[in-house]
This record gives C-alpha cells, structure tokens and sequence, in this order.
C-alpha cells in the first residue's frame, strides 16, 4: 500500500500510568502560573479539589468549572468564556469526558484571540492559541486528549460542527486510567465502543496508511479483549487500563486519518435524537462494517483478526466474521441492536439520511462511497 500524505501532531508532554494524576501538579508549577482554570465534572470534584489543594497553597488562584455536563452547544461555551475571559487564567486544564477536554481545548484557544469562535470552525482556520492546555481524560472513549479536534452543536440549526486545529493538541497530557474506575457501565460501553470504531475507521479508511494503522490496530485489539471485563467489572484495573489505551491509539487517529461513514451517520442521531455519541456509533457500526466490507474484505478482514477473531477460508468469510463480533462485543456490553430499541422513528429515516450527508468531510473518508439513498438502506438496515 503506498503511503498518503498525513501529519500527526504529538502533545508536547505524555504522561500514561495508574496513579500518575497527582505528578501533573510539577508540570503545572513548573510555569509559575497566577491563576488556573480547570473544566471538569462533579463526580471528579473531589479528586479535582484534593489535585488543586497544591496551588492553592501557594497563593495561586484556582476556578473550577463543572457546567458541561452533556454534548456542549455554542451557547454553553459561550456562556463559559463569560466567566473565564475576565478571569484569563494562565493555564486551562480539561479533567473529564470529551465534552469537557473539547470544552478546556477551545476555552484555551479563544482566551486573548481576536478570532470569533464561528470564524474558525472548521479545518485549518484558527491562526493560534497562547495559553497553556492540559487535558486529561476521565472516560476511556473519545481520544479528544491527543487529537486536533473539538466538536460542539450549533444552536442555529442543531447540527454538531468540528473545529480541527493543531493548535488544539494539548501540550501536556496525562492518561491515569484510575480515573476511569467509577464510570458506570453504560457509560463505558458506549465510550469504549466509540473508541474501537475510532480506530477500526481509521484502518479501513480510503486515506489509511501504515503509519496511523499500527495505533489503530493495537487500539482494536486492546479494547475488544478489554471492554466487556471493564463494563462488568469496573473495578478491574487492567482491562480499565487496556481500554485507556485503545482509547488513547485512537485519538492518534484522529488527526491524520479520522473517522468516516460511521461517525457520519451517528451525527443525526446525536442532532435528532439527542442519543449519546458513543451509543450511536456503536449500534450503526456492524451495520455500516456490513456495508463497506465490499469495497475492502482485506482489511475488514484485517480487523476481524484484531477483534479476536480466527481467520476464515478467504477475506469475506473473516470480514463477516468480524461484523458477527461487534454484534457479540455491544451484546455483552448492553447496547441495543437497533435503532428501533434506542427510540428512533422510522418515518425520520429520510430526513436522517439527508443530515448524514452534510458530513462530508467524514464520508470522503469511507471505503465504500455512501450517497443519501445508501444512508437510507443503512438506517433501514439497523432498524
């Protein structure tokens, strides 16, 4: 396979081990900063509180903001730099979801920047950032940690919009899957399968290259045997570790590969349904696999293999083979098998397909191209 063009964009700083949290305090005070900010959730205050104790100490003045509790609007963070802008922290640190890290990343880019947020929505357009960014995730699913993306829901027409930005990798990350033990289970369910199509979309995407493919399949294979233990047992801080890190392989993804017709069509389901991202992706994703593996049996097969499974007599038998492990993967995870059980209408089927595709920068990624009445035999398919 020959190479594409790709870059992938590193943080300046990674830090990945149970228990690491507390050290990131050193790499905080190592900038001497005044004031700090911190986006995060209110089941992690206390961590939160006990992480901050430190700066408080030393006089510097520390706000703490647990507002983003769902997929964020422009309005939510609209209404957060209105807190935060007169406060101008020197450094932002996201703890939480991909809500929050998503949040912290574009709080961080639009302190002292003459840009308007809807200036710089999409790929390639926000010309900076000047304060100093620290993300560490809280969940084990979007990878929003490491990538150079940020997604929020615009109030004028309920469609999520990306921003895409180098300089929305954080310079300092710190993965302490300890963090993820208190995660209900259908919490991570969904996440950890949203992170196994992260990585399963980047390595059958039309722009995938060897490079991106070792993340993605180790992210493939790590979380397949590792999911099903996390949601039964929360507790098990290997498998909360193992997920951590496929979740991590696919956030390398994000940048130079992406996602693709999964990604795509779950979109609706968010802006329609107001269905959790990771919930939607994870009941399209056979039905999708299904569809494209025409286009690409060899690598479907390929990721057949990492899910666990034993190859067949030929590429086809294996690929299916590996739509049939997802099904069992989201079974014993508790995610529904349809559309119908999640609560969609299938009379708004039509008008799905007709939002998936203004995500075209998601869709020119699929193996398989995927036009409106594709999407339509696809929804109807997982009804």
């Amino acid at each position: 396979m020959s190479v594409n063009p790709f870059k992938i964009i590193f943080p300046g700083k990674l830090v990945v081990g149970n228990g690491t949290l507390p050290q990131l305090a050193d790499d905080v005070l190592a900038d001497h900063p005044s004031k700090i900010f911190v986006a995060t959730i209110e089941p992690l205050l206390k961590t939160v509180n006990e992480f901050v104790a430190v700066f408080k100490q030393q006089s510097i003045e520390v706000m703490i903001d647990t507002s983003i509790v769902a997929e964020p609007y422009f309005s939510d963070f609209e209404k957060l730099m209105k807190k935060v802008e007169p406060f101008n922290p020197d450094v932002v640190i996201g703890i939480g979801g991909g809500s929050v890290l998503d949040v912290a990343k574009l709080v961080a880019a639009q302190l002292d920047n003459q840009q308007q947020l809807r200036e710089y929505v999409g790929i390639g357009l926000l010309k900076g950032r000047t304060k100093k960014l620290i993300c560490v995730p809280a969940t084990s699913g979007t990878g929003s940690e490491v990538s150079p993306n940020a997604i929020l829901v615009d109030d004028t027409d309920n469609q999520k919009k990306g921003i895409i930005s180098p300089f929305l990798v954080p310079d300092v990350v710190y993965v302490d899957p300890l963090l993820t033990v208190s995660v209900p289970p259908s919490i991570t369910a969904a996440t950890g399968m949203d992170a196994l199509t992260h990585c399963l979309e980047a390595y059958t995407n039309k722009f995938a290259q060897p490079f991106i493919d070792m993340f993605a399949y180790e992210g493939m294979r790590l979380i397949a045997s590792n999911i099903v233990t996390a949601v039964k047992n929360g507790s098990d801080v290997e498998a909360r570790e193992k997920v951590a890190m496929g979740s991590l392989y696919g956030g390398f993804c994000l940048g130079p590969v992406n996602t693709a017709g999964v990604h795509a069509l779950s979109y609706p389901l968010g802006s329609m349904y107001h269905l959790a991202h990771g919930l939607s992706n994870a009941v399209l994703l056979p039905y999708v696999m299904e569809y494209n593996i025409v286009a690409s049996p060899d690598r479907y097969a390929d990721v057949a293999v990492a899910l666990g499974c034993e190859r067949q007599s030929d590429a086809w038998a294996t690929a299916k083979a590996g739509v049939a492990k997802i099904k069992e993967l989201n079974a014993a995870c508790g995610i529904p098998s349809t559309l119908r059980e999640v609560g969609v209408k299938e009379d708004t089927i039509p008008q799905m397909a007709q939002e998936a595709m203004k995500i075209q920068r998601l869709l020119k990624n699929n193996p398989r191209e995927i036009k409106e009445e594709d999407a339509v035999a696809i929804f109807k398919s997982a009804y």
